[in-house]
């Protein structure tokens, strides 16, 4: 028996975006910090809301995310 599929995190952490964008950690950390992307600060780590990613790749982005 397998465990119900928890619906993915509405956001993702800069790892995630650096990955999904292609780019470094510390470029996403630049762009927070300049507000060309928008996120939520969540205790002392940033969140990136996964709707902005979807809209930055556009047709480029993967299934599922």
């Amino acid at each position: 028996m397998t465990a119900p599929a928890t619906p993915p995190s509405p956001l993702l952490t800069v790892p995630e975006v650096a990955a999904l964008l292609r780019v470094s950690r510390m470029t996403v950390y630049r762009q927070i910090n300049s507000g060309e992307l928008p996120c939520v600060k969540v205790g002392r780590s940033f969140r990136v809301p996964r709707q902005v990613v979807r809209d930055i790749l556009g047709d480029a982005c993967p299934e599922g995310l």
